[in-house]
C-alpha cells in the first residue's frame, strides 16, 4: 500500500517542486530586471546631471564674456542658464536623494533658475543687467565651477570603480554611518560646500518667491484659549462650552489655535485661528454630503450670503468649480472698481443643501489691507483693449490688482472672453500695455 501511495505521490511532489523552482527562477529574473532598470535610470540621471552642471558653468561664462551692452546675448545666455538649471533640477529629482541632505544644492539651483528666468524675461534694452546682477553672475560662475568639479570627481569614481546607485540607496535607507559609499559622501560634500557659500542679493523679485510667511508678522495682540473659544462660538453659532481649543506650534513662527466642535457621530466643526489677532484661517464641516440637489446659482448665492453674515464684505466670486457633490468658489476683495487678487479666499459648498462646508482664508489674512493704495492707470480701458488679439471675443472688462511673475503687485485691465473655442482671462498692464498674465477658464468639472 505504501509502495503504491509513494508511486502516486512522488511524481506529484516532483512536479510541484519543479514548478516552485521555475516560479522562483522567474521571480528572481523579474526582480533582477527591475533592479537593473532602476540602476540604469539612476546612472543616466546622474551622468546627465554632471553634464548639465558643466554646461551651466560654461553658459554663465559665455554670458559674462560678451560686452556689457550686448543685451541680445545676455538674454540668450540667461535663457540657456534657466533651461540648464531646470534640467539639473529634474535630474536631481530622479535620483534617490530623499534621505540625503541635498536641499541646499537644490535651493541654490532653484534661485539661479528664478533669477535667470526673471532677468531674461524683462526688457533688457531699457533695463539692462545691473552691476549687482553682473557681480552675482561672476560669483555663480565660480560656485558652479566648484560644484561641477566635485560632481565630476564622483562621476570618475563611479566609472572607474563601477559603483552602483542601488548600493547608495541601501546605504541611505539603512543609515549605516560606517558604510563606505563614495556616491553618498560625494553628494554630502557638494551640499556642505554650497551651504558655505555667502548669501547673494538676488533682488526683491527673486527674494519674494522664497519669503516665508510667519504669523508673527501679523498685527494684533496674542490671544488666549478662552478668547479663541469665544471667537469660534460666535463664528459657528455654537455653545462655547462645547468647543475644545488646542494650541499648535508653541514657540515657533507658526503659533495658532484649532477649535473643534463635535456634532453627530461622523461630523465635527474645525476652525484654525492665528495666535496674533485671533484671525480665522480655515473652517471645515466634516458632515457627510448627500445627493446633489442645489444648482450653481443657488450655491453661489449661499456662499455670498455666508461671507456677508461672517463679516467679509466686498468679496466677489471670480471662479467656480464642482467636484462630485461639492462646489468650490474663489473670492477676491473688491475695492472701489478694482479686484484685489492677492486678497483671495476659497469657499466650499455642499451641493445637497447649499450650506458652506469649508472655508480657506490664509491668503486673505496675510495680504489684507483695510484701504489698499491702488495706483492710477496710465492707459484707458480702450487703449488697453487694443493690445488684445483681434480675434479675442470679449465678454467683460474690469480693473484688477494682481501679482506678476516678478512678485510685484501691478494694476491691470482684466479682459474675459473667448478665442479658439476656449475661455480666457487676459491681464493687460494698465501702465505699460504688457500682457502680464493669461489664464484659461476651464469648464465646470462635475465629475465624481
Amino acid at each position: 500500500m505504501y509502495k503504491r501511495l509513494s508511486s502516486v505521490m512522488f511524481p506529484i511532489f516532483a512536479v510541484l517542486l519543479i514548478g516552485a523552482l521555475v516560479w522562483g527562477y522567474q521571480e528572481n529574473q523579474e526582480k533582477n530586471a527591475i533592479l537593473i532598470k532602476a540602476e540604469n535610470q539612476y546612472q543616466r540621471a546622474f551622468h546627465d546631471l554632471s553634464f548639465h552642471m558643466d554646461k551651466l558653468h560654461s553658459e554663465i561664462g559665455n554670458t559674462l564674456a560678451v560686452n556689457s551692452t550686448s543685451q541680445g546675448m545676455h538674454r540668450k545666455g540667461l535663457m540657456n542658464v534657466w533651461r540648464l538649471t531646470s534640467e539639473a533640477q529634474n535630474e536631481i529629482n530622479q535620483l534617490p536623494l530623499t534621505m540625503l541632505p541635498f536641499n541646499e544644492t537644490e535651493d541654490f539651483l532653484s534661485r539661479i533658475s528664478n533669477f535667470a528666468y526673471q532677468a531674461s524675461m524683462r526688457d533688457l534694452t531699457n533695463e539692462p543687467l545691473s552691476e549687482k546682477e553682473m557681480g552675482n553672475l561672476k560669483k555663480l560662475y565660480q560656485n558652479s565651477s566648484e560644484i561641477t568639479k566635485n560632481l565630476q570627481d564622483v562621476q570618475q569614481k563611479v566609472l572607474s570603480d563601477r559603483l552602483r546607485w542601488m548600493d547608495a540607496e541601501t546605504a541611505m535607507a539603512t543609515e549605516e554611518e560606517t558604510m563606505d559609499n563614495t556616491i553618498v559622501d560625494g553628494f554630502r560634500t557638494v551640499n556642505k560646500k554650497v551651504q558655505e557659500y555667502p548669501e547673494l542679493d538676488w533682488g526683491p523679485s527673486v527674494s519674494n518667491i522664497y519669503a516665508k510667511r510667519s504669523v508673527k508678522k501679523l498685527d494684533g495682540i496674542p490671544m488666549t484659549k478662552e478668547q479663541i473659544q469665544s471667537k469660534a462660538a460666535k463664528f459657528s453659532n455654537a455653545d462655547s462650552n462645547k468647543i475644545q481649543v488646542q494650541e499648535n506650534g508653541k514657540g515657533t513662527d507658526w503659533e495658532s489655535y484649532t477649535a473643534t466642535i463635535n456634532q453627530a457621530k461622523d461630523s465635527k466643526l474645525m476652525m484654525d485661528f492665528t495666535r496674533n489677532g485671533g484671525m480665522l484661517i480655515s473652517y471645515s464641516d466634516t458632515r457627510p454630503i448627500g445627493t446633489k440637489k442645489v444648482s450653481r446659482q443657488e450655491a453661489m448665492a449661499k456662499a455670498d450670503q455666508f461671507l456677508v453674515n461672517k463679516g467679509y464684505k466686498d468679496m466677489k466670486a471670480v471662479n467656480y468649480d464642482e467636484y462630485g457633490n461639492l462646489g468650490n468658489l474663489t473670492y477676491v476683495r473688491k475695492q472701489g472698481d478694482t479686484l484685489i487678487y492677492p486678497e483671495k479666499m476659497t469657499v466650499r459648498v455642499g451641493l445637497d443643501t447649499g450650506d458652506v462646508t469649508g472655508f480657506q482664508a490664509s491668503d486673505y489674512v496675510y495680504e489684507h489691507q483695510k484701504q489698499r493704495k491702488i495706483p492710477k492707470a496710465a492707459l484707458t480701458e480702450a487703449q488697453a483693449r487694443k493690445k488684445l488679439n483681434p480675434e479675442f471675443e470679449e465678454n467683460y472688462a474690469r480693473k484688477s490688482l494682481i501679482e506678476n511673475d516678478y512678485s510685484k503687485e501691478v494694476l491691470c485691465y482684466e479682459f474675459g472672453g473667448r478665442i479658439n473655442g476656449t475661455k480666457y482671462r487676459i491681464y493687460i498692464n494698465a501702465d505699460t500695455g504688457v500682457e502680464e498674465a493669461v489664464e484659461e477658464i476651464k469648464p465646470v468639472n462635475a465629475t465624481s
